[in-house]
């Protein structure tokens, strides 16, 4: 089948949505059906298996490396919540918080950061390679931007397989300097595919801020490059990004091509685990944590019905420790276990048995 041919004369704008447009008790008109009780048990959940995860790395009990999104959560909760559970998902390393809100068990995530066989990869991929096939939820990837030409890929197959299937590939501002992101960007646009380049700003690539690596340091006014269009929304704001996402993803679905949504948010932690982040000012942190999304939230349900607000706490936090039983509990992979998965074969031999 030959590729569709590129739209000609087509303008690209780039959206704005208002940088503080939910103040705490607040819903703004357009996602006026959000649920924030869904949306705070999914951020709370996001928030505390990361915290439990970096206080087990600490203790050593997590190995290989550990990044953690806490500060960045009304991004994944908010973009999962427009997502159809038919669409394609992929993310980069900093991807727990996505994996929990496509539907992987938070026990088998947890076991995955342990190392233990239980985990969603056999814990053999450990933080940055959750993924489930059934989900649709094709992998947090180790390798910065990488998986944006996959996420091209599949974008083709289900233009050509499955019409009304968009692809989000989920990458950082620090991807869209390289590259995979432009050989993707172009491809797409090209050929009309159905992906959304989502892009978690930020401000940070590792340890550098974002405008002294790009001249463009705004990823979605690179889209204009592309003839695509593209979303700016605040990513410190859950409710809007589900309005940014509501308006990319229509788009995106109606076969209009792709387009770019990016969200500008902060990380309160360091890049890794392993980051002394001497790059910036404590106080700094400080001040971007008054825009905690998820303390945001939390102050409008407390002024609804704050006995909720408990409940649901607990019920999040039992789970989250169960969580943790479970993957302490598991096993680790047996040694005779070390060669599988390396090696694909169609006859269903593994290598070991080939021999």
């Amino acid at each position: 089948m030959s590729a569709p041919s590129p739209k000609e004369n087509e303008q690209t704008v780039v959206f704005a949505l208002s940088p503080q447009s939910a103040a705490p008790n607040v819903v703004p008109a357009a996602v006026a059906d959000l649920d924030l009780w869904d949306v705070y048990r999914a951020m709370l959940r996001v928030r505390r298996f990361e915290e439990l995860a970096g206080q087990h790395y600490a203790a050593g009990k997590v190995g290989g490396f550990l990044h953690l999104a806490i500060g960045e959560e009304a991004v994944c909760v908010g973009a999962s919540l427009v997502l159809a559970p038919h669409d394609h998902l992929l993310t980069h390393y900093r991807g727990h918080g996505w994996a929990l809100m496509r539907g992987l068990d938070s026990g088998r995530c947890m076991a995955e950061l342990f190392g233990k066989a239980t985990g969603v990869s056999g814990g053999r991929g450990g933080s940055m390679h959750f993924a489930d096939a059934q989900r649709r939820m094709w992998g947090g990837y180790a390798i910065v931007g990488g998986h944006l030409t996959l996420a091209t890929g599949l974008a083709w197959a289900a233009h050509v397989q499955e019409p009304g299937t968009i692809v989000c590939a989920v990458f950082g501002e620090g991807a869209s300097n390289i590259g995979e992101f432009h050989e993707a960007a172009n491809l797409a646009a090209t050929w009309s595919l159905p992906i959304l380049f989502l892009c978690e700003n930020n401000g940070f690539g590792m340890g550098t801020r974002s405008e002294r690596a790009a001249a463009v340091p705004d990823v979605a006014r690179r889209a204009a490059a592309y003839g695509m269009p593209a979303w700016q929304v605040d990513g410190m704001d859950v409710a809007d990004v589900v309005a940014g996402m509501r308006e990319a993803c229509a788009f995106v679905r109606s076969g209009e091509g792709p387009a770019i949504l990016e969200a500008h948010t902060y990380r309160f932690r360091g890049h890794s685990m392993a980051d002394p982040e001497l790059y910036r000012d404590k106080q700094e942190v400080e001040a971007m944590k008054s825009r905690d999304p998820l303390l945001r939230v939390v102050a409008a349900l407390r002024e609804i019905d704050g006995a909720r607000v408990d409940e649901i706490t607990a019920e999040v936090e039992a789970e989250m420790q169960a969580a943790v039983a479970f993957a302490e509990e598991s096993p680790f992979p047996a040694v005779s276990s070390l060669e599988d998965g390396i090696v694909a074969r169609p006859d269903g031999l593994s290598r070991r048995s080939a021999r």
